[in-house]
């Protein structure tokens, strides 16, 4: 008799950020858009006259089920605000159990035929896909800006990033290659890749382009069939790579996206349908999915938490060294996994640290479609307090606030999730150490030698990246070496892979056995058949009789 695994209840956040129910009187606000800044508003009205699964003036994002976009009968909404104005830009549905059912079927339907559609035919697909993203980039990074609060050249960078994989998607017929060997007289044995099935990807709000073509590209590229649930903060670009994976000819049911949070979770970790699932976000909602899905046997992926430390020694370039970890340290308002969250400071390289606080002094913070902008707002008002408190812990626990952004003044944005840049000086006991900020914070450590430097990363739980800055080659090559992180940066402070390479991060980064694009994506994504096939030349038909 089958057990059936205990189903744990989801009662944390899905991803680093917080949805909010909308109410009644909201919903029929027909002046949702009112509080845009002009920029903002010009961008909401292009990207909701052009797009037909989402709105930035206050309408309501549709599902996208079996090649139709399709407005939900949900009873439940949440707001999706604008983190530079509050203004409410459209609703999500929390996607009813008959149409999440709907989405799982129509998936199941596809992969019937898509899983048999020759691999040019998917390839050709990738190719107009590529074309059309590059295309439409900037409806996308505008999505991104209204709902997720990123500079418009971040967003860019982040669409940019997504297509990269796309663009190594369309070299499908090189690396989708089997193997065959003659193993005996007339015996061959080959072994080629086959599809799963159904798969599934959870995405997070800060990279709400690049994480779905994550996804959207590998899963489909091999045959699968894919149900996307993005962030319920910001589901409007992957509404847009919805209609543009139809555009380039994606069949009905092959790609879906479906909306809400925990019940949406749970109903994909435990549809029997879905074979596979990607997961990029927290720590605690990983953790979830993985202990809920993996007993079913479902394959499982999870990007969870990350601090990622850069070591400064006092040999390194001091210009380069500086710009780019100001740069790693701000950019995108600090909510990215590999934001650099912590910098050591070895012997005299703490020298430096005034000058880094004058770049970051020189930082300008303000609404993403502002110009020259390089620090955005945050994704909502809690995240807001929530790093604005740990901030606060570090004088609570004996540290120093080198550089406080608490409390910054934007006048055009008087209502905006703002933090400003942070310098904070603390050691790895302190709150603001141990935990993920996700918030334009960097945690000053000081360490006397690199083996003190090595260490301190070692210890730390999490494992996704960590850098060094040095002119010595030695020095280099033994950080590389000892150093426990999964994605290692030599003068570079965001070490992360192209996608012909793969995602590598470690420890308590990730959970599951093969990781994200590149080579191993395509292990994840598919399953090995091997034959084993014996035809005796003897037996051919038509031989020469002797």
């Amino acid at each position: 008799m089958m057990i059936r695994p205990r189903l744990i209840p989801l009662r944390t956040s899905l991803v680093r950020g917080y949805a909010a129910a909308a109410p009644a009187s909201l919903q029929r606000d027909a002046r949702a858009s009112a509080g845009l800044s002009p920029l903002a508003q010009a961008a909401a009205e292009e990207v909701t006259a052009k797009w037909r699964g989402t709105s930035a003036l206050g309408g309501k994002t549709k599902n996208y089920i079996g090649g139709e976009f399709v407005e939900s009968k949900a009873e439940k909404w949440l707001e999706v605000r604008d983190p530079a104005s509050q203004t409410i830009v459209n609703y999500v549905p929390e996607t009813t159990e008959a149409e999440f059912k709907a989405a799982v079927d129509a998936a199941s339907q596809a992969f019937k035929t898509w899983s048999t559609t020759s691999i040019m035919r998917r390839q050709r697909v990738m190719f107009e896909l590529q074309h059309l993203i590059r295309q439409h980039s900037q409806d996308i990074a505008k999505s991104i800006v209204l709902e997720q609060g990123k500079t418009f050249a971040d967003a860019q960078g982040d669409v940019g990033r997504g297509l990269q994989v796309v663009e190594t998607a369309t070299a499908i017929t090189s690396t989708l290659l089997g193997d065959k060997l003659e193993v005996a007289s007339d015996m061959d044995t080959y072994s080629r890749r086959l599809p799963l099935g159904v798969t599934a990807a959870i995405t997070p709000f800060n990279f709400p382009a690049m994480i779905v073509l994550w996804s959207a590209a590998l899963a489909t590229v091999t045959g699968n069939t894919l149900i996307v649930k993005p962030s319920e903060r910001d589901p409007g670009a992957t509404m847009i790579i919805a209609e543009l994976c139809e555009r380039a000819g994606l069949p009905p049911g092959v790609f879906n996206v479906v909306h809400g949070s925990a019940p949406t979770v749970n109903r994909i970790c435990d549809d029997p349908a879905i074979k596979a699932i990607s997961f990029v976000g927290g720590d605690k909602a990983g953790k979830h999915i993985y202990d809920r899905a993996t007993p079913l046997g479902k394959r499982v992926q999870a990007n969870l938490g990350a601090k990622n430390h850069a070591v400064i020694m006092p040999d390194a370039n001091k210009n380069l060294t500086l710009n780019a970890v100001a740069g790693a340290a701000f950019g995108a308002a600090g909510q990215r996994c590999m934001a650099l969250s912590v910098a050591v400071f070895v012997g005299t390289a703490r020298e430096w640290i005034p000058d880094l606080i004058e770049r970051a002094k020189a930082l300008k913070v303000s609404g993403g479609f502002e110009e020259h902008t390089d620090i955005g707002p945050v994704i909502s008002h809690q995240a807001k307090e929530r790093i604005e408190g740990l901030i606060a812990s570090v004088e609570e626990e004996g540290g120093k606030i080198l550089l406080d952004g608490r409390g910054v003044k934007v006048p055009e944005y008087p209502h905006g999730n703002f933090v400003g840049p942070t310098v904070v000086e603390a050691v790895t006991t302190m709150k603001a150490y141990q935990n993920e900020i996700f918030g334009p914070v960097l945690t000053i450590v000081s360490a006397d030698t690199l083996d003190d430097a090595i260490e301190i990363i070692n210890a730390n739980r999490y494992g996704n990246g960590a850098s060094i800055f040095t002119n010595s080659g030695a020095t280099a090559r033994k950080f590389e070496t000892l150093a426990e992180p999964g994605q290692i940066g030599i003068n570079v402070a965001v070490p992360v892979p192209l996608p012909m390479f793969n995602w590598s991060g470690n420890k308590g980064s990730f959970k599951g056995d093969i990781p994200f694009y590149g080579k191993s994506g395509l292990d994840f994504y598919t399953a090995r058949k091997t034959t084993t096939a014996l035809w005796p030349a003897a037996d051919a038909v038509g031989n020469r009789i002797h």
